[in-house]
């Protein structure tokens, strides 16, 4: 099964439960792709020596790579960490995982600003792409161990909403216009 995505409710409910509307509501991979989101289905049981992925690399020039375990014992200041990963946001390059083991959450806003919850699991690869306002949460399995892709040297800032002004943000916006 690939990557699982649909519109959220407005809870304040725990952030890692799944937050679906009633009736769910779901968002197909294609609908993703007009957001300028990308995603692969690999196997990440060998991803040090996978093809697929060496090549998806070498296509995207992700040169860059290193891995994040995101678990209460592993992650130091976790429950900072989990607030900051949780706080609406974008950057001014795509942001690229790929889950290794365990579960999360990517939420996205849609072009009428409705947020999409992307539920991830072993093996799935996503793009986001800069400009696009984001969050990432763990679900209740609080695990989550994956691989943090990037083009040249990675950057680890982030950009708290609002951030409208930013170029990249005006380029991402320009970009929806026509799907």
């Amino acid at each position: 099964m690939g990557v699982e995505a649909w519109y959220m409710d407005c809870s304040d409910e725990d952030q890692r439960e799944p937050h679906r509307l009633d009736p769910n509501q779901p968002v197909s991979l294609d609908e993703l792709k007009q957001l300028g989101v990308f995603h692969w289905k690999l196997n990440a049981d060998i991803y040090e020596s996978d093809p697929e992925l060496e090549q998806i690399r070498k296509d995207q020039g992700y040169s860059y790579m290193d891995i994040i375990t995101v678990r209460r014992d592993t992650l130091p200041n976790y429950e900072e960490q989990l607030k900051k990963f949780f706080q609406e946001h974008l950057h001014l390059d795509d942001e690229i995982r790929y889950i290794l083991d365990g579960r999360a959450y990517f939420d996205i806003r849609d072009k009428e600003d409705r947020w999409i919850r992307i539920a991830m699991s072993k093996g799935d690869l996503i793009t986001l792409p800069a400009g696009i306002y984001h969050r990432f949460t763990l679900d209740e399995t609080n695990y989550t161990k994956a691989m943090r892709l990037f083009v040249g040297e990675p950057v680890w800032k982030a950009y708290n909403r609002p951030a409208d002004d930013f170029d990249i943000r005006k380029k991402y916006m320009a970009s929806l216009q026509g799907s």
